[in-house]
C-alpha cells in the first residue's frame, strides 16, 4: 500500500510539472483527456489515483511517453535522496533526516530536492577527487619518474655550466664536448618539461585521466582513433604505449582475421573450443575476442599482466571493479594462472557489489631472446558475463575486489592494508 501511494504521489506531480512546463491550462488538458478539470486538479495534487489508461491519454495530450509519467524518474530521485542522507557522517545532521517522508519532500519541493541531490553528489565527487589527487602526487609512477628526469637534466646542466665557467684552460676538444652535452641536456629538459606541463594540465579536469596507461585505456574505449588525432593521449609515454599496442593488435588481426573469429564465435561461446576449432593459440583468441568483441562477446573485458604481476593492459568491462593501474586485487584468478602456465583456468567471481562474472585465465611463457635468454611469463584473464548454465557444478564464486585500499570487504585473508572505506 505504501509503494502504491508513493507511485500516485509521483505520478500526479509529474503530470503537473509537465503541464506547467508546456504552459498549458488545466482545463484544456482535462478536456483533451476526457475528464473534468476538477478531477485533473485532484490527480495533480495527488488526491486521486490515475489508472494506466488515463495516464496514457494524459501523456498523449502532454506529448510525452506514458512511462515518463507513470514510473521510473522520481523513483531514482527518491533513491538519490536516501543516498544523500546515508552519506552524512554520524552526528553531522541533528535531527536526523526523515527518510520516511522522502517521497512527500520530493513531491512538494522538487527544486529543493534537486539541490540536495546535486550538492551531495558534488561533495562526493570532490571528496573522491581529493583522494585521487593525493594519490597522484604521492604514488603516480609517471609523475615521479618525470620529475626525477627534470631534476636529473637540471643537475647535469648545472654541472656542465660550472665546469665551463670556472675552467680557465679547457682544451678545445673538451670544450666542444661540454657544449654538446649542454645542447643534449637542454633538449632533454625541454621535451620532458613540455610533457610534464601537458600532464599537469590534465589535473584541472574533474575525473581526468591519471596515468599514461589510463590514457591508453581511454583511447581504446574511444574505438582506437588515429594516435595523432586522439585527445586522450596527452603524454609522450601514452602515445608510445598506444603505438606498441596497435602494432600488437594488427599482428593479432593478421594471425586471426575478423571473419574467421566471428564465424567461430557464432558456433561456440567457449574460447577454448574456439581456439581448437581455428587451430590458433588460446592467448591469441582471448586477445582478439576482447578487442574485436564479436557477437556473443560484446561485453568481453581483458586483463594482461607480466611475470611480476604488473598490469600491462586493461580492457575494462562494465561493472568489473578496476583500481588504479598501479594496484590490483591479489585474489583475481589472473594471478593464480601465473603459477600454472599453459593451463586454462575457469572461474566465476563475485564483486563487493554482488555482480558476478565468468573469467578464463591463462599464463604463457616465451624466450624472445633465444634459448640463452630469460624466460618471460605473461598472464591473461578474459572477463565475460556470468552464465549460471555454463558454471561448473559445485564451484562457488571467488570473492574479489578492486584493490585493498578501496575494497569494502572486511574479512579477507589477502588484505595487505586497511581500506579507507571501512567504518569503525
Amino acid at each position: 500500500m505504501k509503494s502504491r501511494s508513493a507511485r500516485h504521489v509521483l505520478t500526479g506531480t509529474r503530470i503537473r510539472e509537465r503541464r506547467l512546463s508546456l504552459s498549458m491550462r488545466q482545463a484544456d488538458v482535462a478536456r483533451a483527456a476526457g475528464i473534468s478539470p476538477a478531477y485533473l486538479n485532484l490527480i495533480e495534487h495527488n488526491h486521486r489515483p490515475a489508472g494506466e489508461a488515463l495516464v496514457a491519454r494524459l501523456a498523449e495530450v502532454l506529448g510525452v511517453a506514458s512511462e515518463e509519467l507513470a514510473e521510473g524518474r522520481e523513483e531514482a530521485r527518491i533513491a538519490a535522496l536516501r543516498e544523500a542522507a546515508a552519506r552524512l557522517p554520524p552526528g553531522m545532521a541533528e535531527p536526523l533526516p526523515e527518510l520516511d517522508h522522502a517521497t512527500e519532500f520530493l513531491a512538494r519541493f522538487p527544486g529543493w530536492a534537486s539541490v540536495v541531490v546535486t550538492t551531495s553528489r558534488q561533495a562526493e565527487a570532490l571528496s573522491a577527487q581529493l583522494v585521487d589527487l593525493s594519490d597522484r602526487m604521492t604514488q603516480d609512477p609517471y609523475l615521479l619518474t618525470t620529475l626525477h628526469e627534470v631534476l636529473s637534466a637540471v643537475t647535469s646542466l648545472r654541472s656542465t655550466a660550472s665546469i665551463l665557467s670556472e675552467g680557465d684552460e679547457i682544451p678545445d676538444e673538451w670544450r666542444q664536448r661540454f657544449h654538446d652535452n649542454l645542447n643534449q641536456d637542454s633538449l632533454r629538459l625541454s621535451h620532458t618539461a613540455q610533457a610534464l606541463v601537458r600532464y599537469l594540465d590534465s589535473f584541472e579536469t574533474e575525473g581526468s585521466i591519471h596515468t599514461p596507461q589510463e590514457e591508453v585505456e581511454a583511447w581504446m574505449m574511444a574505438g582506437f582513433p588515429p594516435i595523432s588525432e586522439s585527445d586522450d593521449l596527452a603524454s609522450d609515454v601514452a602515445r608510445m604505449m598506444a603505438e606498441q599496442h596497435l602494432e600488437r593488435f594488427q599482428e593479432d588481426a593478421e594471425a586471426l582475421p575478423d571473419e574467421a573469429l566471428s564465424a567461430a564465435a557464432a558456433e561456440s561461446g567457449d574460447p577454448v573450443q574456439i581456439a581448437a576449432m581455428l587451430g590458433r593459440p588460446l592467448d591469441l583468441v582471448m586477445r582478439r575476442l576482447a578487442i574485436l568483441r564479436p557477437a556473443g562477446f560484446e561485453r568481453a573485458g581483458l586483463l594482461i599482466c607480466d611475470g611480476s604481476g604488473s598490469l600491462t593492459l586493461r580492457r575494462p568491462t562494465d561493472g568489473f571493479p578496476l583500481p588504479r593501474p598501479v594496484d590490483s586485487c591479489p585474489l583475481w584468478p589472473l594471478y593464480q594462472a601465473l603459477a600454472q602456465p599453459h593451463l586454462a583456468l575457469s572461474h566465476h567471481v563475485l564483486t563487493p557489489e554482488g555482480r558476478r562474472f565468468a573469467t578464463l585465465s591463462l599464463a604463457v611463457r616465451s624466450q624472445p631472446q633465444g634459448v640463452t635468454g630469460p624466460v618471460l611469463t605473461q598472464a591473461l584473464m578474459l572477463i565475460l558475463p556470468y552464465d549460471p548454465e555454463r558454471a561448473q557444478a559445485g564451484a562457488g564464486p571467488v570473492p574479489i575486489g578492486p584493490a585493498c585500499r578501496i575494497c569494502p570487504r572486511r574479512e579477507c585473508g589477502a588484505r595487505r592494508e586497511p581500506s579507507i572505506l571501512s567504518t569503525a
